[in-house]
């Protein structure tokens, strides 16, 4: 797996955002997450945004995260919250969305942030397994569904 920075608007980072955003919708009924993003949220230093690709360099797992202060929707001085996780059906089981994860908190680490902090779901138990499973604990809810019933939040100190 060759892991990649990337832009949040590059090709392959639009594919996996529209694969994500369809399997969201399966799981939800909805039309995806709403979550308000920019392009220029990923922009180191305050963000990076990562693509995983195979040995045919094919585009497989993606991430990212941006920076968070303390605001009207619950995040604190410090945090760096983590975005669009995903890894494609065929390529689920073998440990790239662990690997890109740990990625993700070293450079969110190194760009001086303090905590990450990701919102998910309760048709995501994969992911909630994933997360708990590499030290996150359940937070205070943040975030755009943060009033939402499903919705699950969790933290790390990086």
């Amino acid at each position: 797996m060759n892991i990649r920075r990337v832009s949040f608007d590059h090709p392959d980072a639009v594919k996996l955002n529209d694969q994500v955003q369809a399997e969201y919708h399966v799981r939800y009924g909805d039309g995806g997450d709403a979550t308000p993003l920019d392009p220029s949220d990923f922009d180191p230093p305050n963000g990076v945004y990562l693509i995983a690709y195979d040995d045919n360099d094919t585009p497989v797992a993606t991430g990212g995260w941006r920076s968070q202060d303390s605001n009207g929707e619950g995040n604190l001085d410090g945090d760096a919250e983590l975005k669009r996780m995903y890894v494609v059906d065929a390529m689920r089981g073998r440990g790239m969305a662990r690997r890109m994860l740990a990625e993700l908190e070293e450079d969110a680490r190194a760009a001086g942030r303090r905590r990450m902090v990701l919102e998910t779901g309760t048709e995501q138990p994969e992911a909630i397994a994933l997360y708990t499973s590499s030290g996150y604990e359940p937070c205070v809810k943040f975030g755009y569904y943060r009033f939402h019933e499903a919705s699950r939040c969790y933290a790390k100190a990086l």
